[in-house]
């Protein structure tokens, strides 16, 4: 079981006395699909940068099944909103890395059949192995980023805004491209998804943390029940998702209102 513990992370950058975020705590078990969610500039954003291991907290502790995080790790993918493929590689290239770094004693061969299969998992055709980003749209860059992610099959994915550049039908057919993605590995990964969409966190999350402004910490935490989760046709007809977006957004707007004075 891959049970991640955040106990009271606090993280300020070097050579300043700013905090940015303030004794964060959070308790998630395996297989959660988490959103982190807050106004921007609220240090979503450096918290998955600490999860990830390209930041070091200032103090506290990050820990997976009791042991501590300690630098970037082929166990957590990592997703952008700028995509992150290196340019001068096709994005068969992009994910063959990846699966190389991960695997370094499987099959190449066995490697490139993985690499095809997310491709085609996420949406594409599998010629979009031999392109190289520039000739690909927005969407289909991130489709290749998430393959890359899900095909090194970490326990842990850290999604940082990735649709935040995308347009709205687009964004759309990419959030039930990962939650379906997500339902159908077992044993599932353990999903951390920064967004300020509270629309967005209600739709794809089990749990939503929601942060307060900087120094952020946790201010509300609320979860969202398997067998009663709205659906993209009926969330604005149902009760309960009405009630909770409200509360959330109440939330965000009262630490918000709070700090402006």
């Amino acid at each position: 079981m891959h049970e991640t513990i955040i106990k009271n992370l606090s993280f300020s950058y070097p050579g300043t006395n700013k905090l940015v975020l303030k004794d964060i705590n959070m308790d998630v078990g395996e297989g959660e699909f988490v959103s982190i969610l807050g106004q921007s500039g609220c240090g979503k954003s450096t918290l998955l940068r600490l999860l990830a291991g390209l930041e070091k907290q200032s103090s506290g502790e990050i820990l997976l099944d009791g042991i501590p995080f300690s630098g970037p790790s082929l166990n957590r993918g990592v997703v952008f909103q700028d995509y992150g493929l290196f340019p001068w590689m096709t994005a068969g290239e992009n994910i063959m890395l990846a699966l190389t770094q991960r695997f370094p004693k499987r099959d190449k061969k066995e490697l490139k059949r993985i690499a095809l299969d997310m491709i085609n998992a996420v949406g594409l055709d599998k010629s979009v192995y031999n392109k190289l980003p520039k000739e690909l749209s927005g969407g289909m860059k991130q489709r290749c980023a998430i393959a890359r992610a899900f095909a090194i099959d970490p326990p842990i994915l850290l999604m940082d805004e990735p649709f935040g550049a995308l347009d709205a039908v687009t964004r759309a057919k990419l959030q039930d491209m990962v939650i379906e993605l997500w339902h159908k590995q077992e044993p599932k990964k353990t999903v951390f998804f920064v967004t300020h969409d509270v629309d967005e966190a209600i739709l794809l999350s089990t749990k939503i943390f929601v942060l307060g402004q900087s120094p952020s910490n946790v201010i509300f935490t609320c979860d969202i029940p398997a067998d009663n989760r709205p659906t993209r046709e009926t969330q604005f007809e149902d009760v309960a998702y009405l009630n909770m977006r409200n509360t959330l957004i109440r939330y965000i707007n009262q630490d918000v209102a709070t700090r402006i004075g």
